[in-house]
């Protein structure tokens, strides 16, 4: 490089202005005529048509002529190729060039072919040159700081390349460097703006030469992958019952329960492929979703019999269990009292789902048909706004009420509130003396709209419940299933919750079980436990963390439990320790007051009350049982089936929620213990049974 050149570089870039593109303009204008007329190459032929031979002319006329069976063929042959090819590159997933992705530097070859094709004869760099170039590249960096830093960090690795390739450019004429900048400039930034403009769609991406071209793979972009749809189910968190001394805490209190909504829920997630949500499972509604045969009472002014049984810890060989069995009266279909029943039925937009209102309307088509002529069916539906579909109706005119239920359709947002209070006007309108008021709610839980606290549904319920006109809700769907909703409202409406799931699960429930879930035999049943410290060390009630009672609640008629409808069969497990058991968790107390002196029966082991009201009445009756060696059996065999396959489901429900006591207790373990005991199955649920716990082994990969 010579001096003037050195000099040249070092002066100080003039400031664009409009006169320095003016005249550079001009002078380039007068370079490209005084280039013209000195050139010795001629510009072209005066000819009226391109040179060419003979042949091709005659070939011409037989090409330019147009054939409508030449046109089909070529478009069965190509709209074919085309469909497949698009087929092809999207299964493939071949991605989009973006703004994103690297551009590989042009090769130090292709840049000097590009340069000879951009660059231009010029004079000498003058300082009206230097303005005009100045003010364009000041211009073409103007509209985004962002898009410029990329271009020069793309001009920069291209100057390296050649750099370190040994290809100089021309320095004969000063004028090109700076031209050849500027078109590496602009080529580099359309580049990349086309690149960030891309849609997401198959593109190729052009390299800084332009000769190479090539389709790059990458991941599908993140918006078109598939994503799993969002679990919003809502189950209320609590803890398993811990282990407590006798020495302390002689007493257990718990409120009967017959809910079977829990074992539904565990179904479908187990039949879906995945663990149940551990706070779904309730072991107790999972025990009592089966029908056993416990021996019931002999006539209805008792109305439920309690059989005791004390047995050996398939889990645990230095326990014991004491089981709790209850059975209630079963009233006969022809004495049944009459039913005033009114469907409430969410058909707000997110029932609109297949296992949503389609089954619930089959659900509801079942009852209808287990129910007598002169009882009667009303009809309300929520949705936004409450309204009536069906007044008062006898069963008799099942017509009209398979009509009204047929034309359920979903929409709206869910004003659950609104709805319970218009179907229980409706049941008092039709209330019957003496005979079976019920609301029967059908909904996923999604009460989204108006005053939809817990809090003030429950203190609505509790009012009706005091007239006599009670609440079951059926929970159906799931991904925005609200189980915590719907167990405040069956807890306070003295009704039941299930969750309807399948075809045949709606059979069990209103059909088969119908007698049970619609006419009560007592209420506001309570358990209450009184372990002997003199025999009993420790004590555990499996389940029943939803339904616990104070101590005093027990005999406080004022305080809401659960009921009992006829037939209804009741279990309920507790895990005890005896006294001098390796197994006892609890130290005794160094400074508790000195044990009493016993006064209970010798061999006494606990004593079993329960309390409860006549439907009817709001005074409280007792029933004492005590619990003794002659209740139990020496080996687990010894239990009957019914006892042992009770004692598998709770084993099962407690491996499900994670409890400790059973973790050592393989899925393998309960499925053999149930499988002995399967008995007679003539539904098939025990048989149902053993697959979910094959299913949960394999989820588990134990």
């Amino acid at each position: 490089m010579n001096d003037d050149l050195k000099n040249l570089g070092r002066m100080r870039p003039p400031e664009p202005s409009q006169a320095a593109r003016a005249r550079a303009l001009s002078l380039a204008r007068a370079a490209y005529d005084e280039a013209g007329n000195t050139a010795q190459a001629t510009q072209g032929n005066a000819a009226g048509r391109r040179r060419s031979s003979m042949i091709n002319r005659l070939w011409s006329s037989v090409m330019n002529r147009k054939f409508l069976s030449g046109s089909a063929l070529a478009t069965f042959l190509v709209v074919p190729a085309a469909a497949f090819l698009t087929l092809e590159l999207t299964r493939q997933g071949l991605p989009v060039a973006t703004g994103e992705q690297q551009v590989e530097p042009a090769t130090g070859v292709q840049a000097q072919q590009t340069d000879a094709k951009t660059m231009a004869p010029a004079k000498p760099l003058t300082e009206s040159t230097s303005e005009t170039l100045a003010e364009r590249s000041k211009t073409a960096a103007e509209p985004s700081g962002t898009l410029a830093d990329q271009v020069a960090e793309k001009l920069a690795v291209e100057r390296e390349a050649r750099r370190k390739g040994g290809i100089k450019v021309m320095i004969g004429n000063p004028a090109a460097e700076p031209a050849q900048q500027e078109a590496e400039f602009d080529a580099a930034r359309q580049s990349l703006s086309k690149q960030s403009a891309a849609p997401p769609a198959i593109a190729t991406q052009s390299m800084a030469g332009g000769s190479g071209a090539g389709i790059m793979r990458s991941p599908a972009p993140v918006d078109t992958l598939a994503q799993p749809a969002e679990n919003r189910d809502r189950f209320t968190s609590v803890d398993a019952n811990p282990v407590k001394s006798v020495a302390t805490d002689p007493v257990s209190t718990f409120s009967a329960d017959v809910d079977t909504a829990s074992y539904s829920l565990v179904r479908r997630s187990l039949m879906a492929g995945q663990m149940p949500d551990r706070d779904s499972v309730r072991v107790e509604e999972m025990i009592n979703y089966f029908p056993y045969d416990w021996p019931g009472p002999d006539s209805k002014d008792a109305p439920f019999k309690a059989t005791v049984t004390v047995l050996p810890t398939p889990w645990n060989t230095h326990t014991r269990l004491m089981h709790v069995a209850i059975k209630g009266y079963d009233v006969a279909p022809a004495t049944a009292p009459r039913a005033n029943l009114v469907f409430l039925i969410d058909v707000s937009g997110s029932m609109d789902e297949p296992d949503k209102l389609p089954l619930l309307k089959s659900a509801f088509r079942l009852l209808v048909e287990k129910l007598k002529p002169e009882d009667t069916v009303s009809i309300v539906t929520y949705a936004g706004n409450a309204g009536t579909v069906l007044e008062p109706t006898a069963i008799r005119d099942k017509a009209k009420i398979r009509t009204a239920i047929d034309t359920l359709q979903p929409g709206g947002s869910t004003a659950g509130a609104q709805g319970l209070e218009a179907a229980y006007d409706l049941a008092q309108q039709a209330f019957v003396k003496g005979g079976v008021n019920r609301v029967m709610l059908a909904t996923d839980g999604d009460f989204n709209v108006g005053p939809s606290s817990d809090e003030a549904l429950k203190a609505t319920i509790e009012a009706k419940r005091k007239s006599g006109i009670f609440l079951s809700v059926l929970g159906f769907g799931r991904g925005n299933y609200n189980d915590a909703l719907m167990q405040t409202l069956a807890q306070n409406g003295n009704g039941t919750a299930a969750y309807i799931d399948t075809l045949a699960e709606a059979q069990k429930s209103l059909v088969e079980e119908a007698g049970s879930s619609l006419f009560p035999i007592a209420k506001d049943v309570k358990f209450q436990v009184e372990f002997n410290p003199d025999q009993i060390a420790e004590y555990r009630l499996i389940g029943y963390e939803t339904r616990a009672l104070k101590r005093e609640d027990f005999n406080n008629d004022k305080v809401d439990a659960g009921d009992i409808g006829s037939g209804h069969r009741v279990t309920a497990v507790y895990e005890i320790t005896p006294k001098g058991s390796p197994a006892v968790l609890n130290d005794d107390l160094r400074y508790g007051a000195a044990p009493a002196q016993a006064t209970q029966p010798s061999g006494e082991l606990a004593f079993l009350k329960i309390r409860y009201k006549q439907p009817d009445s709001e005074t409280s009756k007792l029933i004492t049982t005590p619990v003794t060696e002659s209740n139990a059996v020496a080996t687990l065999a010894q239990a009957g089936e019914d006892i042992r396959f009770s004692i598998a489901v709770a084993a099962f429900g407690q491996k499900l929620r994670g409890t400790d006591a059973v973790s050592a207790y393989p899925y393998r373990s309960i499925l053999d213990l149930a499988s002995g005991a399967r008995g007679g199955d003539a539904y098939g649920y025990r048989a149902e049974f053993l697959n979910l716990v094959r299913l949960a082994k394999s989820l588990s990969g134990e």
